[in-house]
This record gives C-alpha cells, sequence and structure tokens, in this order.
C-alpha cells in the first residue's frame, strides 16, 4: 500500500462507515464512546483523579482525530490543492473539533480565564452528528431549511422586542430594566409562563394572552417544516437504497 492508497483508507475509516467497513463501523463507535465518556466530568462540579484521566486520553484521541480529518482534507473537500487543508480547517465542524480539544489547556494551564476552556467540551457533542446517520440525515434537514427558519427565527425576534417595549412602557413598576421586559416577553411567546413576572394591568394582561396566542402559532411553524423536510429526506433515501 503506496502512501496516497494510505490515506484513502484513512479517509474511508474516519468517515461514516459504509455497509461491510468492519474498521470504519469500529472508528465510529470508538468515537461515539469518546465523545460521550468525555462528556461525564460535565456532570461533576469538581475535578478528581477519574475525570482528569477521562480528560486527557479523550483529548488525545480527539487530536489524532483532528489532525487525520486535516490530512485527509483534499478528499473531503474534493480537489487536491492546498486550498482544500486551509478550506476545511475553517469550516464549522472543523473549528468545532479544535475547540472540543481545547479544554485540555486548564489541566496545565490552572489560570482563571483558561478556566473556562472546560466549557468548549461542550462542542464534543456536535461530533455525534458525525457518526450517526439519523444524526446526518437530520443536520442535512436543518440545513435544507434553514432560510426558513431563519425567517421564523427573525419574526419571533422582532415580536419578541417589540412585546418587550409595549409592557415595559405600559406597565414600567414592572420591570427593573428592560432585560427584564425582553425575559418576560420570550417566556410569554414561548407559552412557558413562569409567573415570577406578571402583568398587573388588563392591558398587560391582554398582551401576555396574545403573546401566547402568537407563541402557538409561530413556534409550531419550524417543527412543521421540519417534520417535512426530514420526511422528504427519509422516502429519498429509501429511494435510492431501492434503486
Amino acid at each position: 500500500m503506496d502512501r496516497e492508497q494510505f490515506k484513502h483508507r484513512v479517509y474511508e475509516v474516519i468517515e461514516v462507515s459504509n455497509i461491510g467497513d468492519v474498521s470504519s463501523r469500529a472508528y465510529d463507535v470508538l468515537m461515539t464512546t469518546v465523545v460521550i465518556v468525555g462528556m461525564i466530568p460535565l456532570t461533576l462540579k469538581k475535578d478528581n483523579p477519574y475525570t482528569i484521566a477521562i480528560e486527557i486520553i479523550t483529548a488525545i484521541l480527539l487530536l489524532i482525530d483532528y489532525v487525520a480529518r486535516v490530512y485527509t482534507a483534499d478528499y473531503k473537500m474534493g480537489y487536491k490543492s492546498a486550498k482544500a487543508y486551509v478550506a476545511y480547517i475553517f469550516t464549522p465542524l472543523a473549528i468545532f473539533d479544535f475547540l472540543s480539544i481545547l479544554p485540555i489547556l486548564y489541566l496545565f494551564f490552572p489560570i482563571s480565564i483558561i478556566g473556562l476552556l472546560k466549557m468548549f467540551r461542550i462542542f464534543r457533542v456536535l461530533k455525534l452528528i458525525r457518526y450517526s446517520k439519523t444524526m446526518i440525515i437530520i443536520a442535512n434537514v436543518i440545513r435544507k431549511v434553514k432560510t426558513q427558519l431563519l425567517a421564523v427565527l427573525i419574526l419571533i425576534t422582532v415580536y419578541i422586542f417589540v412585546s418587550a417595549m409595549l409592557v415595559f412602557q405600559l406597565e414600567p413598576d414592572l420591570f427593573e430594566n428592560f432585560f427584564d421586559a425582553l425575559y418576560w416577553a420570550t417566556i410569554s411567546i414561548t407559552t412557558i409562563g413562569y409567573g415570577d413576572i406578571s402583568p398587573t394591568t388588563t392591558v398587560g394582561r391582554f398582551i401576555t394572552m396574545i403573546s401566547a396566542l402568537v407563541g402557538v402559532a409561530v413556534i409550531a411553524l419550524p417543527s412543521g417544516m421540519i417534520t417535512a423536510a426530514y420526511m422528504h429526506e427519509i422516502t429519498k433515501k429509501k429511494t435510492k437504497y431501492e434503486l
């Protein structure tokens, strides 16, 4: 096996396994386990020798995975050029891969700012997208409807600000600052309603009722879009396999 064949085989192994590729499937299982185990320290308040060992082993394996992906970036990007490696490094998943390795630094540099890197462990969850075909389908679905989801997000954001400004002016004594009004508007439109901030005037309560009704309608839009796109993706995959 020459260098190029070895490189191509590495690419096949680290990507989502194809049917019958035992090595690639084993790698997927390994990395999925690494990601899940690597999240254990986030469930504990303080580090101990076990979580430190988990962090070191996890970071080493994630670093190897990251280096392998950069090494085979030309296959991933689809063209043979130095630009392929640079382009891959700045893709969202590659950036998250890199950030997921950084928490190891806090073990060697006990500085308060460095300690915040521990929170970057959460980026490891995104690696699960690569190793689950179901997650890949969901990622494709989100990518297809991202424009519509962005439009809904903008609509929701505008409504939250407008309703927050209205209530903030109508019931100024109810809120200490405008952020509290935004908080109230957000929990109202999502129909959560914690009850810690409740309008006392008739107009304020009326706006709350409208926000709850709008929330039921608007929040349901992304669910419908995602469900429709997901079913279309599943049908397309099924048709592809049948052919």
